[in-house]
């Protein structure tokens, strides 16, 4: 018993060396063959296939080797031995096929592939080693075929995910989505798999060639098939275009069908209002208000419309918070609202000294120290309205002690850097930036970057000063709502001889952004020739400016929105179009251009 125990552990034992042997040799020999050294991967690929016949990857891998080192004969007559011992591998035929057509013997290749395609109507099982074969030498209508027979054979087989990858190789982006729709349709889990693939073809562009096929798609599937997953796919392309009211529409088609919950359709309405399409949030709200019974969805699509009031600048805004206070209370469940309202009574109606009393309340009603940090970095926010800047600072510091990593610690942080910026500290305001940039939270980062490019690129060296200081300064004013006085700071850098030699002219480095804000200062005020004449003189100063495509985007809207200009917002949505194609602004710009020209959209 002893002896034949042992003689399992040393058959065991060899094995194990024997398998890691043939990984070392695999991983050598894998090695040359990666480097193009095939006559060296030829003889260890050609050892390890000996011992292993029927591992595909060193069949594989030694065709490959015998082929780039031109020895075609030597593959045939191997492939051939393999088939006359057992014809039922059929995929043995692909890989013939290839070996003919690599000395461009078409008429035996094409053949030797339809030997492997017919083989399934006899054993369909080799199927999916056939398809990725011809997928493999990028043969991928015969790929394509072999899918589909297989499919036709056996109605639990689904290739058209692979089917759908091989349409977008080729370039036939119609037929791709068509396969996608196919496989959904098929099997509805692999509805977000779809979307993720589908993702790499659609833009925000509602004109662009694959966002229209792919809509078509979905159109012609739903005309007789409707299933929940069109509206899902069909809202989901709408909200990439931004085109949130014609989501909208297929959340609703959702709702009435389903009424389970109303997730979606809160998702979209915050969606919309972070790009400003207030009248669809509005719409996204005002439903989920009429068809929700929880207290706590009432209070936050109420919130939200709110947010739109005070944007909007509906002169309402004061009495709809009244009025909401009326309805669900000063408590712990209202916490947000009590924020948004401090935030209104500060920026909105310059009274921060009630803004800072509603939140020292609202303290007393926090539940976890998620709620305290968004009420204490409100408070911080009044307290630089109110110049009480070392305190806010204090707020904010204690916000990143308790949160640490949080996206409110991240917030705070940039607090903390905006606010030392305002105060003139360049220096600390600079290092809490350099921590940010890398910040999770995309937002965050790019304010981090565009307020730590705009200190770089302007702070003063050897102690001479660069008008850094008199722009930070402004931009508190602005922050305090004293727009007036941050536009008479502006003007006096623009005259000031002690900063520089002729006031502020065009060479200074600060120039450019310090005409850009002056613009936006004017755009508060409404004075919109104003704002044009600030922006025309930066790009008098540089066409290739870093600022240059904001400006013309910025033109463009004034004259389309304000100045009711259409033949001159035209012409700088398409300077964008043609000199900017890499601008953030191209797709807006290039809709808006369109829509003024005309076009049906």
């Amino acid at each position: 018993m002893k002896h034949f125990l042992l003689l399992i552990l040393l058959t065991i034992s060899s094995l194990c060396f024997s398998q890691e042997d043939d990984q070392n040799d695999f991983f050598l020999a894998d090695t040359y063959f990666r480097q193009g050294e095939f006559e060296k991967a030829t003889q260890i690929f050609k050892k390890l296939y000996d011992k292993s016949p029927f591992n595909t990857t060193y069949l594989s891998k030694l065709i490959t080797c015998y082929q780039e080192t031109d020895n075609f004969k030597t593959v045939e007559n191997l492939l051939q031995k393999r088939i006359q011992q057992n014809n039922t591998e059929a995929y043995l035929y692909v890989f013939l096929g290839y070996n003919y057509e690599r000395q461009q013997q078409e008429e035996l290749a094409n053949s030797n592939y339809q030997k492997a395609i017919n083989s399934l109507d006899k054993n369909p099982a080799y199927g999916n080693a056939i398809g990725n074969l011809f997928k493999y030498y990028n043969l991928l209508d015969n790929a394509i075929l072999v899918y589909e027979k297989v499919m036709q054979q056996n109605p639990n087989a689904n290739y058209s995910f692979q089917i759908a990858q091989i349409y977008g190789e080729k370039g036939d982006y119609q037929k791709m989505f068509e396969s996608y729709i196919d496989l959904v349709d098929k099997e509805e889990n692999y509805l977000s798999l779809v979307q993720r693939y589908a993702s790499q073809y659609i833009t925000e562009d509602a004109e662009n060639e694959t966002n229209i096929l792919f809509r078509k798609a979905l159109l012609r599937k739903s005309v007789n098939n409707a299933k929940n997953e069109w509206n899902i796919l069909l809202s989901w392309l709408f909200a990439q275009q931004k085109e949130y009211g014609k989501a909208l529409v297929q959340e609703k088609a959702l709702y009435t069908r389903n009424s389970s919950d109303l997730r979606e359709i809160f998702s979209l309405g915050k969606l919309a209002f972070e790009n400003k399409d207030f009248e669809t949030a509005t719409n996204c709200f005002d439903f989920i208000n009429q068809k929700t019974t929880f207290t706590e969805e009432k209070i936050e699509s109420n919130l939200y419309l709110a947010k739109i009031a005070v944007v909007t600048k509906n002169p309402a805004t004061e009495k709809l918070f009244e009025s909401l206070f009326t309805q669900f209370g000063f408590d712990e469940f209202t916490i947000n609202l009590q924020v948004a309202y401090a935030d209104f009574l500060t920026f909105s109606k310059n009274d921060p000294e009630k803004a800072r009393t509603v939140l020292e309340k609202a303290l007393s009603f926090s539940r976890s120290k998620f709620d305290e940090a968004s009420i204490k970095l409100k408070l911080g926010d009044v307290l630089v309205f109110s110049g009480n800047y070392n305190k806010a600072l204090i707020y904010f510091s204690q916000i990143q002690t308790q949160l640490e990593d949080h996206e409110l610690a991240q917030e705070a942080r940039f607090k903390v850097a905006q606010t030392s910026y305002f105060k003139g500290d360049f220096t600390w305001a600079k290092a809490q930036l350099k921590v940010l940039k890398g910040s999770t939270t995309q937002l965050i980062a790019n304010d981090a970057v565009d307020l730590f490019l705009k200190i770089t690129d302007n702070e003063p060296v050897d102690s001479i000063p660069s008008g850094l200081k008199q722009l930070a300064k402004a931009e508190l004013l602005s922050y305090q709502n004293k727009d007036a006085e941050a536009l008479s700071e502006i003007e006096t850098l623009f005259s000031s001889k002690e900063i520089f030699v002729n006031g502020l002219v065009p060479g200074e480095v600060i120039y450019d952004d310090v005409l850009f804000f002056q613009a936006k200062l004017f755009i508060k005020q409404e004075k919109y020739d104003e704002a044009i004449l600030s922006l025309a003189k930066i790009i008098a100063a540089d066409t290739q400016g870093f600022l240059t495509d904001d400006v013309y985007f910025m033109m463009a809207e004034i004259y389309n929105n304000n100045l009711n200009d259409i033949e001159k917002a035209k012409e700088y949505y398409q300077k964008i179009i043609f000199e900017h194609p890499s601008s953030i602004y191209l797709v807006d710009a290039r809709n808006k251009f369109r829509k003024l020209r005309g076009d049906k959209i």
